[in-house]
């Protein structure tokens, strides 16, 4: 059995988690999700491939790459450029990899700002504020397409 190779990329700031913020983002580091993916996905036959940037053209890149690399699907943790981003609304729009948008918080629940998604624009579906969870409840429901 191949498996399904699901990318999961995380914007500005991201590196910082468990040290930002917890009563907001948690305690769980970005490595604590990557890993706890990594297990959840070889129990669903997914390979995951992590990235991490404060850098907005690095997570086109990726979006690029994942499209180019046969990625089943995308998981986007955006960050701030997740109400900022015309570049990255119109990066998912270039592919046809599904990408499902990805907030440990529930953007909804805090400054205005935070209330458009760019990302959300283009993305399949958007999994929000429960923590590192979410990421679990993303990549289970990318096992479903």
């Amino acid at each position: 059995m191949t498996q399904k190779l699901v990318y999961v990329l995380n914007g500005p700031n991201l590196n910082r988690l468990g040290r930002r913020e917890p009563e907001i983002y948690g305690t769980q580091t970005l490595d604590d999700i990557g890993a706890m993916l990594a297990e959840r996905g070889q129990a669903l036959g997914m390979a995951i491939t992590m990235h991490q940037s404060n850098h907005e053209g690095a997570l086109v890149d990726w979006l690029h790459e994942a499209q180019d690399a046969g990625a089943h699907a995308v998981l986007l943790n955006a960050g701030a450029y997740t109400h900022t981003s015309v570049a990255l609304l119109d990066a998912i729009r270039a592919i046809s990899v599904p990408v499902i948008e990805v907030h440990l918080s529930n953007p909804h629940t805090r400054e205005a700002f935070r209330h458009t998604s760019w990302v959300g624009m283009a993305a399949k579906g958007t999994i929000a504020g429960f923590g590192a969870h979410g990421y679990l409840l993303a990549l289970e429901a990318a096992a479903q397409f």
